[in-house]
């Protein structure tokens, strides 16, 4: 609706607006660490992991149109952000602490979180210009025809919730999704080409996101629980910037070509949605083989092992 009627800026405007209270608020609402001391914000972690993250994924989405080449920005992130460690170990109270690094379910659920943030945010890329630049939608049709999706989104989140073993069948859910999303014909209509797969989409992405979280977070001290939560919201943010710069060149069908059609159009995102099938698929096989170490872990040491809870078996 913003979109359509004040035009593209109000969107990011509105979210200004609503960042001003966190912005005002956090620094008088900083809770106070262990034994009652104030914690101590890590500047120098947040400068490195932000300039990091910032030329990485700058870097791979602006290849082509810098005066540098093109590896150079995605380089220099990588090389900023392994210093982070270092830095880490060295501040009193680190924005990553280096113990979440040491726990498998928290690093496996971060690496997974990233393949299925790729996917979340090239879905909800190239749908809406399917919709717009194919078949010819309004940014306010393409918004609401998006609502089933987005329904079967929440009721999966909600079942997810009171589940176990939701993240492998979630993964294969939203990958099936896609494969059939993928067809996109150029006059394709709502009820017959849309409507199932974004259903199947939206259930697969509810199903996995919350037992990935839960997996995040499984084997994590309750001190740094809302670290670990906010590193595994990290993951999928950087993920999704990083898998739309990658996928964003499969899409795009006019190289050579000064106005492409809807046909090549729609060539170009059917190659960008298999591609985030594939993804999905990664993040499955990755899945499978959590699952099968856990198991073989349990079995040696079942009452040892960490990874016993209820919420590690979310996995």
């Amino acid at each position: 609706m913003l979109t359509s009627t004040l035009g593209w800026w109000a969107v990011f405007a509105i979210s200004a607006l609503l960042a001003l209270p966190g912005l005002v608020t956090t620094p008088l609402l900083l809770i106070r660490g262990e034994h009652g001391r104030s914690s101590r914000l890590d500047v120098p972690g947040a400068l490195i992991v932000t300039a990091g993250l910032t030329l990485l994924v700058y870097g791979l989405g602006a290849k082509g149109e810098m005066p540098l080449p093109d590896f150079v920005l995605p380089a220099a992130g990588v090389l900023l952000l392994l210093t982070l460690m270092p830095v880490e170990r060295r501040a009193r109270d680190p924005l990553l602490p280096p113990v979440l690094l040491r726990s498998r379910s928290a690093v496996t659920g971060n690496l997974l979180m990233l393949l299925l943030g790729a996917v979340w945010v090239a879905t909800f890329f190239f749908l809406p210009l399917y919709q717009q630049k194919v078949l010819g939608y309004s940014p306010l049709e393409a918004g609401l025809t998006q609502v089933p999706l987005a329904a079967a989104l929440m009721a999966a989140s909600w079942g997810a919730g009171r589940l176990r073993g939701t993240l492998l069948p979630g993964l294969l859910v939203l990958a099936t999704g896609l494969v059939w999303l993928a067809r996109l014909p150029v006059d394709g209509a709502f009820l017959t080409d849309l409507l199932g797969p974004s259903v199947l989409i939206g259930a697969g992405l509810g199903l996995a996101f919350v037992a990935l979280t839960a997996l995040g977070i499984a084997e994590v001290e309750p001190r740094h629980a809302g670290i670990a939560g906010g590193l595994i919201n990290t993951s999928r943010q950087v993920g999704g910037a990083l898998g739309l710069a990658i996928l964003s060149p499969l899409a795009n069908p006019a190289v050579g070509r000064a106005a492409p059609g809807p046909a090549a159009l729609a060539y170009g995102y059917r190659r960008a949605l298999v591609a985030a099938a594939l993804i999905a698929l990664l993040a499955a096989a990755g899945t499978g083989i959590h699952l099968m170490r856990g198991r073989s872990r349990a079995t040696a040491t079942p009452s040892a092992h960490p990874g016993n809870s209820p919420l590690a078996d979310q996995g």
